[in-house]
């Protein structure tokens, strides 16, 4: 009870009505006195997350005490706290009882702190505002929520009603609608609910309706799609633009009303919109022709062919209705003799000849855009200098705050805070306790199970590290995982998480070990002189030597069992029997473990196979059209080595339907020295972005390159996939990946080509998203890599039945790069191809190759 007025508890079991009865009935005084005591009730909760109706309750409880707006708002605004829609009746009624008038304001401050995705508080705002009559909020996550439940409304009954109906009673619509094309990413809300359950009305036809019946302004509908167009935005936003100006359907004097608006798009926008921008001025004859001729110049240039190509026949024919204005138009087309298309330059040598001007670059040169004989890449600098280690309290709170954001951080900046966390706790617990508790108070919402998460582990870590030892519930949740972990080690007694991949395990086991003895609490004494495993290289790496001056400093102190096999984990996997002996000259386990390590060289080879295909099962998989895909799979065959106590080799590769997110990126800095056995651990995450579409999922390529030792088989695969990855970074991410290895002489290019010829032959990844990363790879100084990659890859996807898409894009870069490259051999079945009759690109294209092979030869 709460001085017998009411008890808190209440709230926790959720009993709305309960709560509402009994705030109705208390004064004024009373209201104050339970205000103070809801705040001390609440800061005492370690679980402070609040859904469903225990959120209610809080509600009710809240807006029945609160003294302000601004105080509710600091319970209710929280994300943590998810009021739903249907507390609205009984924080009414509460409010009603009390005569609060700020309901409004109170609304406002929730949406403030309302997220992009934060869909589920909006409901209950959004009932406050209209319960009072009061104007909504403008910004950009209140508009995705109102476009959210437009499609969806939380109230189950209203979603049999039509979308055009209720638009039509939509009491934020005149405010919303205009303000939405504010914002560069509100927009793609209007492509969440396209189809209404009849086929018939979705959320932009609708919108469409309204304006032809003059309930909405069409004009500044059009207005506000075309200034969102130019601003341009994310690719989902500029759909959701596009499609609503589709469905207004612009007439001749739209567009020519909005000419130079459209010029602007084709000319710069994205290509979506710039296609549309096109096709609307051309059949609406709306671009003069100075106008014409001065948007083309930008346009001819852009990389999207399909766009180029409407370009020259609008030219083309614009040339054809202006005569005396031929020598204009010729020498705008000829400007597209410069592009990077091989067929667009020799389309627009033709079209500029026949207006009677001389073709301006290679003209339809079989393609010299690249020259040398080899790639010309500089030496890789090899990695950075681990940073240097946190000294202080007051920064270790700065560094810690800084991952607090529930992204995966940095391998170096995890690395850094566990090493001082465990090195600054072991000298002065209550300094840094006294520094951290404020930063762990306000981001750790993880004091039990921290999940997989590795922001969560840490916080965990940290707050068993600086905790008081009283409190231990969390630590004891630690100790147990920890001794799960220790118990599974061979074939006959697996770990209890063996569904974990075993570098994630590690990590786990790791910062286990940093929560539990970090502070001095239990086991092993502290470590003030900071973990072995640091490493003394960004990429993970530890230098042997420094190891050994880490274990002589410990003495006879037994090191943490994870810490120490973390380390042996880092060392570079070669025999060093010098410093293997002086190793075991210190008589000490660890000393011991050391020179053991030392003289084997580390892990044994991992035994690694490539296996034709594998099938995806349907569950595993978010996309229809992939349910029932191939992927290349990588075997790890199991081998039980008893210096293998992380057991990187005793399980198999995680299946490929797992998903394991960003914490993949940390995998790397765990075996940084053992590349092929990385790759294979990361296979199913980077495949994940070709044939799921998962965004991010190859960021870890360029971590992976950074990595040293043998990368077969596991890596040419890895490669491939990332080159045909769906969204651009993660190809990037595969680009800047592959320069690296090439760079180094780690490439096995033949590789790489063979496995992308197979994900295009059989259909598993579109193999046309390959192309602008090879092209870039050329460019950058690496057109023999690219050539020995096309010619590894050429042959499947010319013997499938049908060339997938993209083919002939990559037989035009092989002819590039054959003609830039010294060591050319041939391409199996591109002679037969070759022969065959037709004019169509794809034997266009592989007659050009077989030019460029037989003149070289």
């Amino acid at each position: 009870m709460s001085a017998g007025l009411f008890d808190f508890d209440q709230l926790t079991d959720g009993r709305v009505g309960a709560t509402a009865t009994a705030f109705a009935g208390f004064d004024e005084a009373q209201r104050a006195v339970l205000a103070g005591e809801l705040t001390a009730y609440l800061k005492r909760r370690r679980d402070n997350w609040w859904w469903g109706n225990d959120a209610s309750a809080l509600a009710v409880a809240t807006v029945g005490c609160a003294p302000s707006a601004a105080a509710a708002a600091k319970i209710l605004a929280r994300t943590a706290v998810a009021v739903p829609g249907d507390a609205l009746l009984p924080v009414r009624t509460v409010a009603v009882a009390r005569g609060v008038t700020w309901l409004p304001d109170l609304a406002h401050r929730i949406a403030a702190t309302f997220t992009r995705d934060d869909f589920n508080r909006w409901p209950f705002v959004a009932g406050l505002l209209v319960d009072a009559g009061a104007a909504p909020p403008t910004g950009e996550h209140f508009i995705r929520g109102w476009l959210a439940h437009l499609g969806f409304p939380a109230d189950h009954r209203a979603r049999s009603r039509p979308v055009l109906d209720r638009l039509r009673t939509n009491p934020f619509l005149d405010v919303l609608l205009p303000a939405m094309f504010e914002h560069d990413d509100v927009p793609a809300g209007l492509l969440l609910y396209e189809a209404h359950h009849d086929g018939r009305l979705g959320l932009v036809q609708a919108l469409a309706v309204l304006a032809g019946e003059g309930r909405l302004d069409r004009a500044a509908l059009l207005d506000g799609c075309v200034a969102g167009l130019l601003r341009g935005g994310r690719p989902g936003a500029q759909r959701g633009l596009l499609a609503l100006h589709d469905a207004l359907a612009p007439t001749t004097a739209d567009v020519t009303a909005r000419a130079r608006d459209y010029l602007r798009l084709l000319a710069d926008g994205p290509a979506q919109a710039a296609g549309m921008a096109q096709k609307a001025l051309r059949d609406a004859d709306a671009a003069e022709p100075e106008a014409l001729l001065d948007a083309s110049a930008a346009v001819l240039l852009r990389p999207d062919k399909g766009l180029v190509r409407a370009q020259l026949s609008w030219l083309g024919r614009a040339a054809a209705r202006h005569p005396g204005r031929a020598a204009e138009f010729g020498a705008a087309i000829a400007v597209a003799c410069s592009h990077d298309a091989v067929d667009i330059r020799e389309r627009a040598a033709a079209l500029a000849a026949k207006h009677g001007a001389a073709p301006a670059g290679p003209a339809g040169a079989a393609g010299a855009v690249l020259i040398g004989s080899g790639d010309d890449l500089p030496p890789p600098a090899g990695p950075a200098p681990a940073p240097a280690p946190i000294t202080d309290p007051d920064e270790l709170a700065e560094e810690l705050a800084a991952l607090s954001d529930w992204r995966t951080p940095t391998a170096p900046a995890l690395e850094r805070v566990i090493d001082a966390v465990v090195r600054l706790a072991g000298t002065d617990r209550d300094r840094v306790a006294k520094s951290l508790m404020p930063v762990v108070e306000r981001h750790g919402r993880y004091p039990g199970d921290p999940g997989f998460h590795a922001s969560a582990l840490l916080f965990a870590a940290v707050w068993s590290a600086i905790d008081q030892p009283g409190q231990r519930a969390h630590r004891e949740r630690w100790a147990a995982n920890l001794a799960a972990i220790r118990r599974g080690g061979s074939a006959q007694q697996v770990p209890a998480d063996s569904r974990v991949p075993p570098p994630q395990r590690l990590l786990r086991a790791r910062l286990a070990e940093a929560g539990l003895y970090g502070g001095g609490f239990d086991g092993p004494t502290a470590r003030p002189g900071g973990l072995l495993a640091a490493p003394t290289s960004a990429n993970g790496a530890l230098d042997p030597a420094v190891l050994l001056d880490r274990l002589t400093a410990l003495g006879d102190d037994q090191p943490w069992d994870w810490d120490l096999t973390q380390a042996l984990l880092r060392l570079p996997p070669v025999v060093d029997e010098p410093l293997a002996a002086r190793a075991a000259a210190l008589r000490t386990p660890g000393g011991d473990r050391l020179a053991a390590w030392l003289r084997a060289g580390g892990l044994p080879a991992p035994v690694l196979t490539v296996a034709d295909t594998t099938r995806v099962h349907p569950r595993d998989v978010r996309h229809d059209r992939w349910a029932h895909g191939d992927r290349i799979k990588v075997t790890l065959e199991q081998a039980w080595h008893p210096d293998d106590r992380a057991l990187m080799l005793g399980f198999h590769i995680p299946s490929l339907g797992a998903s394991f997110g960003d914490a993949v990126l940390l995998w790397p800095s765990v075996l940084p020295g053992y590349r092929a056995l990385v790759a294979a651990y990361v296979l199913p995450e980077v495949a994940a972005a070709a044939d799921l579409e998962q965004r991010g999922s190859a960021a870890v390529l360029p971590l992976l390159a950074e990595c040293t030792g043998d990368g077969s088989p596991a890596l040419p695969v890895t490669l491939a996939y990332g080159l045909v990855a769906r969204h651009e970074p993660d190809r990037t991410a595969a680009l800047d990946a592959l320069l690296m290895l090439a760079a180094g002489g780690d490439l096995d290019a033949p590789a790489v080509g063979t496995h992308l010829g197979t994900l295009g032959a059989s259909s598993m990844a579109p193999v046309a998203r390959a192309v602008l990363p090879l092209r870039d790879a050329a460019t950058a100084g690496a057109p023999l890599t690219v050539w020995r990659i096309l010619q590894a890859a050429l042959p499947a996807l010319l013997a499938a039945p049908t060339p997938p898409r993209g083919t002939p894009d990559l037989l035009t870069l092989a002819a590039e790069t054959a003609t830039a490259t010294a060591g050319r051999g041939p391409v199996a079945g591109l002679a037969d191809l070759a022969a065959r009759r037709g004019s169509s690109r794809l034997l266009t294209e592989a007659r050009r190759l077989a030019s460029a092979l037989s003149s070289a030869g």
